[in-house]
């Protein structure tokens, strides 16, 4: 298949295979919950009533005291050790890198079906310059969450995009499932194009 490129009369020969897969809605949503669940910290850690600092003497007599009671670090005193404690743990889940592949090469043909994926020749900016690069997003209808993918994002690029909350810039290697899936469109360069299609392929 052929993809256009915006200002140019030229034509991107690309894979069907990466640009014009099926979409499986299922296969998305599990790695994108599964990346999403690797970026988890996972260290929260709570006491026990065994860790908890204090005395385990019994609290008071066991008769005559009103309710029966013995250490105070049960749970239901203030200071005492939760029920069920959180320990540090991983939620990282299990995705094959074909799997991982296979929903990326989804989403794209996906976005290039809803003709949310724009290519270019060429796109950079000569200086860190935040107007500069909104001028030159001006010139494409890329909604509110705009996504730019270049081969190898230069660092006038990203400095200029750090003040804009919704406009992301990724090279190729650093793509991602949940950029792609929460980008209104995705501004992509011929060669990042490429450069997908070689690693996806």
């Amino acid at each position: 298949m052929e993809l256009t490129i915006t200002g140019s009369a030229n034509k991107l020969s690309v894979s069907d295979e990466v640009f014009g897969r099926e979409f499986s809605e299922d296969l998305v949503h599990q790695v994108v919950v599964a990346y999403q669940a690797a970026g988890r910290a996972g260290t929260k850690a709570q006491k026990t009533r065994a860790e908890v600092n204090g005395t385990t003497k019994k609290s008071k007599k066991q008769k005559g005291g009103g309710a029966r009671h013995g250490a105070l670090t049960a749970p239901i005193f203030v200071g005492g050790g939760r029920a069920f404690a959180a320990k540090p743990r991983s939620f990282e889940q299990k995705v094959n890198r074909k799997m991982y592949r296979a929903a990326i090469a989804a989403i794209l043909s996906e976005l290039n079906r809803q003709g949310r994926l724009k290519v270019v020749e060429s796109f950079d900016i000569d200086a860190p310059k935040t107007k500069g690069l909104v001028e030159k997003l001006a010139g494409f209808e890329l909604g509110k969450r705009p996504l730019i993918v270049t081969e190898d994002a230069s660092e006038n690029l990203f400095l200029s995009a750090r003040n804009l909350p919704y406009v992301q810039v990724r090279d190729v290697q650093g793509l991602d499932p949940v950029a792609l899936v929460g980008a209104d469109s995705v501004l992509i360069t011929a060669d990042a194009v490429k450069k997908v299609e070689e690693w996806l392929a």
